[in-house]
C-alpha cells in the first residue's frame, strides 16, 4: 500500500507501453460511446443524468485525491499542486459547467478541455508507471476531462461562431498573462509551461527557445482554436445535409 500510494517511483512510466495503450483504447471506446448515444444525451434521459453527475463526482474525487496524495506524502508544494495548469483549471471549469450547464462555460471548456487533455493522454508528463496511484489519477483525470468536455458540447449544443472562438482565445491569453507574469514567479512554477517547455517529450518541445517559444505557443493555440471552429462548422453542415 505504501508503494502504491507513496511518492517513490517503483515502476517508471513507459510511453506507449502496454498499460499506456490500454488507457488510450479505453479513451477511444468512451469517445465512440458519446458519439453513438449523442441523441439520447441531448434529451433529459436517465443516461444523461447518470453521465452528468458521474463525471461531476469523478472529477471532484480526482482533484481531491491528488491533493491528498501530496499532503499525505509530505510532497505538496505550490509549484506542483496548485490547480493552475491548463488541464487542472479546465477540470475545475468542467465541474462548474456540469453543475450549472452555463453556455459561456460550455464554450470555454470546448476549447480548453478537449485537445489539451487528449495531448496529455498521448504524451503525458508522468513519472509513475502502472499500477501506482499517480498513474491512475493522472489518466483518469485527463480521460474524464476530455469525456466531460465532449459530453457537455453534445448534451448542450450551442451555436459556435468565429467571434466566440476569438473571444475564448482572448480569455486564454488573459489567463496566460496572469499565470506567466504573476503566479509562476510567485510559486516558482511552470504552470501552462510558460516558464519552459515540459520535461517530457511533447509537441511543445518543437516550439523553439526564448522569444520564439512564446510566439509559437500563441500561434499554435490560435491555430488549434480556429481548427476546432472549422471542424465543428464542417461537421455541422454535413449533419444538416444528412438530416
Amino acid at each position: 500500500m505504501n508503494d502504491w500510494f507513496g511518492s517513490n517511483i517503483v515502476e517508471p512510466f513507459n510511453v506507449f507501453g502496454k498499460y499506456h495503450l490500454v488507457i488510450i483504447f479505453i479513451y477511444i471506446i468512451g469517445l465512440l460511446f458519446l458519439v453513438i448515444y449523442s441523441t439520447k444525451l441531448r434529451n433529459k434521459s436517465l443516461l444523461n443524468t447518470i453521465l452528468r453527475w458521474g463525471l461531476f463526482s469523478s472529477l471532484i474525487l480526482s482533484e481531491l485525491s491528488y491533493q491528498t496524495w501530496g499532503i499525505v506524502n509530505g510532497s505538496w508544494n505550490p509549484a506542483e499542486f496548485l490547480p493552475f495548469q491548463l488541464c487542472s483549471i479546465a477540470g475545475i471549469i468542467a465541474i462548474l459547467t456540469l453543475y450549472t450547464r452555463n453556455k459561456k462555460l460550455i464554450q470555454i471548456i470546448f476549447f480548453i478541455g478537449i485537445i489539451p487533455s487528449f495531448l496529455a493522454i498521448i504524451t503525458p508528463e508522468l513519472h509513475h508507471g502502472y499500477p501506482h496511484f499517480r498513474f491512475w489519477q493522472f489518466f483518469l483525470h485527463h480521460v474524464l476531462l476530455s469525456w466531460a468536455s465532449i459530453y457537455l458540447v453534445i448534451a448542450n449544443p450551442f451555436a459556435l461562431t468565429l467571434k466566440k472562438t476569438l473571444e475564448s482565445y482572448l480569455y486564454l491569453l488573459c489567463y496566460a498573462g496572469i499565470i506567466g507574469f504573476i503566479m509562476n514567479p510567485l510559486a516558482n512554477a511552470n504552470f501552462l509551461f510558460l516558464a519552459r517547455a515540459p520535461s517530457a517529450n511533447t509537441p511543445l518541445n518543437l516550439l523553439g527557445n526564448g522569444l520564439w517559444y512564446y510566439v509559437n505557443l500563441c500561434l499554435v493555440g490560435l491555430f488549434v482554436f480556429l481548427l476546432q471552429y472549422g471542424i465543428t462548422r464542417l461537421f455541422s453542415r454535413i449533419w444538416h445535409k444528412v438530416k
